[in-house]
């Protein structure tokens, strides 16, 4: 029987970067400001979000012109909330792991334990050259990500921690304080198959782009297989981009709105980017290979999920989403505060009701 520790979860992209989560000329009531973002927060912890994830960027692009750095950042929200779980995203190049897990471990007892790291295996060739970081091809990139992640739960977990690896070198590091058990989870993004291979190996959550119920199952199906081989535990995390309505006309009416004035030389500009990831996959199957011009209006092909319509639309199709494998929502949203809101008091206790009625299903059937 399904129980209520096997419900959603449910996440909301960090606005930590300036520009939203669309690249549009539309209006958007979002800051990426401390004052703004300390206040969604605790909004969202009011309202039944359990994560938050921040964003890494080191340099503007496609209307990002300012960002927070994402560790830091996410320690300014855990410090504002008390439940909420925040998410701060590394990336491997700029960051070593030492420096990532000495961060992570002290902030883990600073809150309590709510902290997790999302390892970005990166995209931005731009920024890499910008900031002198060597850029390597797409699954050396994984490669490293993997070896970096051995090494955040070999320092988290071992006293004298020793790696020879291809990208990182540890001879007995005994690293003190260690996190709180439970360890600090650690979350990881892909679609290709260098990004599924290393999540049924070595991460705990694998966050894929938005797409239909139908091809989140073909991942999960993957990922889940080659985990239980390796005799490994993941969990999967879905892209969503939420626009909740009364009607389903009016949120559609919104969605047009968004893709009329969406910046066609932005979103070009992201598009050739993201070329280094998705398409630069040997197979074709990575982030962003499939996506349309439209889909790239919102970062994570956020629109694909279908998450556009009344809060009941909604619900069903997240639960369609869970039927598929998802064990996590990642919404982006226009106005943030005010959307979140609506989504926690609207929508996720519609969720809540059809996984209590499956639940009652379920009973029946034994």
């Amino acid at each position: 029987m399904t129980s209520h520790s096997d419900g959603l979860k449910f996440a909301y992209w960090v606005p930590n970067v300036s520009g939203g989560l669309v690249i549009s000329n539309i209006e958007q009531r979002t800051g990426w400001d401390i004052d703004y973002n300390r206040k969604l927060a605790q909004i969202a912890e009011a309202n039944g979000f359990d994560y938050a994830l921040s964003q890494i960027r080191f340099t503007a692009g496609y209307g990002a012109d300012n960002q927070h750095e994402s560790v830091s950042f996410s320690h300014a929200l855990l410090a504002a909330t008390t439940t909420l779980k925040v998410i701060a995203a590394v990336l491997p190049g700029p960051w070593n792991p030492a420096l990532a897990a000495k961060q992570i471990a002290t902030i883990n007892h600073l809150t309590k334990g709510r902290v997790a790291v999302n390892v970005v295996s990166g995209w931005f060739r731009g920024e890499f050259a910008a900031i002198g970081e060597l850029w390597l091809d797409h699954d050396e990139r994984y490669r490293r990500s993997e070896e970096f992640i051995r090494a955040l739960r070999g320092i988290w977990t071992e006293d004298n921690f020793t790696l020879k690896g291809d990208f990182y070198r540890f001879t007995n590091y005994s690293m003190k304080p260690k996190p709180i058990d439970p360890q600090p989870e650690i979350f990881q993004g892909g679609s290709s198959r260098a990004a599924r291979d290393m999540a049924s190996r070595v991460s705990d959550w694998y966050f894929t782009n938005g797409n239909t119920p139908e091809e989140i199952r073909k991942q999960v199906d993957d990922i889940q297989a080659k985990a239980k081989a390796n005799g490994h535990k993941v969990k999967i995390g879905v892209n969503a981009f939420a626009i909740a309505r009364e009607t389903e006309a009016e949120a559609r009416a919104v969605l047009d709105e968004i893709v009329a004035k969406a910046n066609p030389e932005a979103v070009q500009g992201f598009a050739d980017q993201v070329k280094n990831a998705g398409k630069a996959s040997p197979e074709g199957e990575g982030n962003w290979a499939k996506s349309s011009l439209e889909d790239l209006v919102q970062y994570n092909d956020g629109f694909r999920s279908n998450l556009i319509g009344t809060p009941e639309q909604i619900a069903e199709r997240i639960l369609k989403l869970k039927d598929a494998g998802a064990d996590l929502i990642l919404l982006g949203f226009l106005h943030f505060q005010e959307e979140v809101e609506f989504f926690g008091k609207r929508i996720i206790p519609l969720v809540r009701e059809l996984e209590a009625a499956r639940d009652r299903e379920l009973v029946a059937a034994e």
